[in-house]
C-alpha cells in the first residue's frame, strides 16, 4: 500500500492508506556481551508496533533491499562511526541519497548521523564526550507530528553527534550535550533522532553499566544509572516517528 503524498508547500507530506511494508537497515547489533537482548531490528520494529509490516537487512553484510518494494525506511543504531572507512558505511550514503525523496526515512542515532552526513551535514566525534543514560531533549520546533512542545527524557548511547546540520534540516529539539537531537528534512520525508526510543529499561541499564566509556568514568557510570531509573518518554518518542510514517 503506498502513501498518498503532497508537496504543494515544498514540504514533502502526505497520509497514507494502509499498513506501511518498512525496510530495516540494520547497521549494528547489541555487544556480544548483551546477546540475550533482541536485535537492534527487532527492537525498532517493536517501537514502530504491529500496523505495519517489517524487514530486516544487515547491510553490514551487504543486504541491500529494493527500494521499490517497501513504502518506507529505518536506519537503526550501529557502534560504528560515520566516518570509519568501511565500504558499507560509503555505500549506505549512496544508497540513501538514491532514495526517491517522497519515500518515508526515520533514523535513530547512527541512523541519524549517517542521514545528515548523506544529505549535506557532518556527524563527528563531538568534544562533549559519551552521552549516557535518561537525556532529556527540549523541543524547539514542534512538527505536526508532536502532539505539544513539552521535553522528553530517552535513553542515549553515543560519543558522535550531528555537528552541522544539513541545508534541508531543520532542529526540532536537542540539549546542551547534543544540540542537533531531532532533526526534520523539508526537501524529503525524513525525520531522526539521536536518542535511543527503541531501549527498553533493562537494556538501557545493562548496555550502561559496563559501557566502555562507564568502567573509564566510574562517576558517569553512577550518574547514567541513576538517571535510568527516573520516567522516560520513550513511547511518546515511538508515537511521533509512528505518526510520521503515517502522515500526521
Amino acid at each position: 500500500m503506498q502513501p498518498k503524498r503532497s508537496t504543494g508547500d515544498g514540504i514533502i507530506s502526505g497520509m497514507t492508506d494502509g499498513p506501511l511494508q518498512i525496510g530495516i537497515l540494520e547497521t549494528g547489533r547489541p555487544p556480544a556481551r548483551l546477546s540475550g537482548f533482541p536485535s537492534y531490528a527487532a527492537m525498532s520494529a517493536d517501537l514502530l508496533g504491529p500496523s505495519h509490516t517489517c524487514a530486516a537487512f544487515d547491510v553490514a553484510a551487504g543486504q541491500w533491499p529494493d527500494p521499490a518494494s517497501f513504502d518506507a525506511f529505518l536506519i537503526t543504531g550501529s557502534a560504528a562511526g560515520v566516518y570509519d572507512p568501511l565500504p558499507w558505511i560509503a555505500a549506505l550514503k549512496e544508497y540513501l541519497r538514491a532514495l526517491p525523496p517522497r519515500t518515508p526515512l526515520v533514523g535513530i542515532c547512527f541512523g541519524h548521523q549517517i542521514m545528515a552526513e548523506a544529505f549535506g551535514g557532518r556527524a563527528e566525534r563531538s568534544a562533549r564526550g559519551w552521552g549516557l543514560g535518561l537525556h532529556r531533549y527540549a523541543v524547539a520546533a514542534p512538527a505536526p507530528f508532536m502532539e505539544d512542545a513539552r521535553p522528553v527524557a530517552v535513553p542515549v548511547s553515543h560519543r558522535d553527534q550531528v555537528t552541522r546540520v544539513p541545508p534541508a534540516a531543520r532542529v526540532l529539539g536537542g540539549n546542551a550535550h547534543c544540540p542537533n537531537g531531532i532533526l526534520a528534512y523539508a526537501d524529503r520525508r525524513a525525520l531522526s533522532v539521536q536518542c535511543h526510543p527503541e531501549f527498553a529499561p533493562d537494556y538501557a541499564r545493562a548496555l550502561t553499566r559496563d559501557h566502555r566509556a562507564a568502567l573509564q568514568d566510574p562517576a558517569l557510570a553512577a550518574q547514567a544509572l541513576a538517571s535510568l531509573d527516573a520516567p522516560h518518554d520513550s513511547a511518546r518518542v515511538g508515537t511521533w516517528i509512528r505518526r510520521f510514517l503515517d502522515g500526521a
